[in-house]
């Protein structure tokens, strides 16, 4: 079973950043994550100076766009990170989301396989992913059949359970649980009910987030005072 720390952290971009650097220092297989906290840790670690040349870097989702839309990860971490880059750049294995969901599910599997050796499951060193308030994380909703997915290492998304309601690309259950080290970033008090839902003492079953449990590794739960509201002492 997976070690889980959870904590809550004044500083969250910078608790953030400071696990990807660590990873990045000792070269390996990161996953990245859309939204606003990890643009802030992906700011802050670009500035580090680091030798990203032993580095690879993967997501844990994104939607069916190209590289250019707004509602691209990829676009997202380009502008936050790689563009900032100064020196040796890590490899990027970005989703073709503009191939079509589907499409794009199976050409990022095979690409998987090719990086990390056919035949067995890809074990990223990092895994960085958020929560949503209905307590998704990555592309993986509640009630969705990617959810129950245990064969495929990437699948696509029809419909999402939340906006923006575009098709999506996502990394399945046990290549997340496969991890090394598992981070999720959470803040704001509008995600407190989803902490609770999936990392409190009676995690409810039906809460995605709560199904991440690396086997073996680590999960780290970085919260800040707001997302951590509802936890009582278990925070």
């Amino acid at each position: 079973m997976s070690d889980r720390t959870i904590t809550v952290v004044d500083d969250l971009a910078g608790a953030a950043a400071a696990r990807i650097a660590a990873t990045v220092r000792a070269g390996g297989h990161i996953a990245l994550s859309g939204g606003s906290t990890p643009r802030s840790a992906h700011e802050r670690v670009a500035r580090e100076g680091l030798d990203w040349s032993g580095t690879q870097l993967w997501f844990g989702d994104d939607r069916a766009v190209g590289p250019e839309h707004e509602h691209s990860n990829y676009l997202m971490a380009r502008e936050s990170l790689l563009d900032r880059i100064g020196g040796a750049a890590p490899q990027v294995h970005r989703i073709k989301g503009e191939l079509g969901h589907h499409a794009a599910a199976a050409e990022y599997e095979r690409e998987l396989n090719t990086a990390c050796g056919a035949g067995g499951l890809p074990r990223m060193d990092l895994v960085l992913l958020g929560l949503g308030p209905d307590a998704h994380t990555a592309s993986l909703f509640e009630g969705d059949d990617a959810l129950e997915e245990r064969e495929r290492l990437a699948v696509g998304v029809d419909t999402p359970g939340m906006a923006p309601h575009v098709s999506r690309v996502t990394l399945t259950l046990p290549v997340l649980n496969a991890a090394r080290d598992v981070v999720f970033m959470i803040s704001g008090e509008d995600k407190a009910e989803a902490v609770a839902r999936a990392f409190g003492d009676a995690p409810d079953p039906s809460a995605p987030a709560g199904l991440i449990r690396p086997d073996p590794g680590n999960l780290w739960v970085l919260l800040d005072a707001s997302a951590a509201s509802l936890m009582g002492n278990g925070a």
